[in-house]
């Protein structure tokens, strides 16, 4: 059955990889919007659609804000950075709900969904263990790679976490120099969600900052920064979080 489909959000790069994406899976793509706005204009004279890929924070409407004004019934799925919509995503009956950077085998389960016709209607309890840290609350090591096993890291050696091709890898101090180790995650926010009180500062969208791993900060051009975490390891900081940064580090 090939879905026809359309999708809004306002970052570039993000709606062209989730047109991709659908793409691939076997999804016919009708339109690909910047803004609720726009969506909801072209949903006036839209054919039937399938299924819906919301981002929820947009300009000019939210994902949730366009729900509510859909001028027909069509099933939706929430895609976006933020696991915190998720209980008011679900209570406007979403089919599903899924967190970027998107992995291919979670977009391929909404799109079965979006086959089936299922809406799972989930608790509290039901959200939080979908959503829940990966690792134990309280908890200062998460396991990665080592060959055909697994070592655990701790998260104060840690310096930083980046994001490539749909894997989470961990900076972190061994053998005296920085090394990278393969973890478990797939995306920053799973990071995060692991460990809610460790000040995790993400500081480019592919990057996410221990900030007490920081040996050094540098302004650059354009309002950004330089920040050294080892040896001949430096880290851009966009422009946004820079003033954040620091004034976190006392500058």
């Amino acid at each position: 059955m090939t879905l026809k489909v359309a999708l809004a959000d306002d970052e570039p790069l993000a709606r062209t990889r989730l047109g991709r994406l659908l793409r691939e899976a076997g999804c016919e793509v009708l339109a690909e919007l910047p803004d609720g706005p726009s969506l909801l204009e072209w949903l006036r004279s839209a054919p039937p659609l399938d299924g819906l890929f919301l981002d929820i924070q947009m300009p000019g409407a939210t994902g949730l804000e366009v729900v509510a004004e859909l001028p027909a019934p069509v099933p939706v799925v929430f895609v976006t950075a933020y696991s915190e919509h998720a209980v008011r995503a679900f209570d406007t009956q979403a089919v599903d709900y899924i967190l970027k950077p998107i992995a291919a085998d979670r977009l391929q389960r909404a799109l079965e969904r979006l086959r089936e016709g299922r809406v799972p209607h989930r608790s509290g309890a039901e959200l939080q263990a979908v959503l829940a840290p990966s690792t134990p609350a309280g908890a200062t090591r998460f396991p990665v790679r080592a060959g055909d096993g697994h070592v655990f890291l701790d998260l104060k050696k840690t310096t930083h976490f980046d994001v490539e091709d749909e894997m989470v890898w961990a900076h972190a101090q061994g053998s005296g120099k920085l090394q990278r180790f393969r973890t478990q995650w797939t995306t920053l926010a799973e990071v995060e969600h692991a460990f809610p009180a460790a000040g995790l500062m993400r500081i480019q969208r592919h990057l996410l900052l221990r900030p007490e791993a920081v040996l050094g900060l540098k302004p650059i051009e354009g309002g950004r920064a330089l920040v050294r975490v080892a040896d001949g390891v430096d880290l851009e900081v966009s422009r946004s979080v820079t003033p954040k940064l620091k004034e976190l580090l006392g500058l």
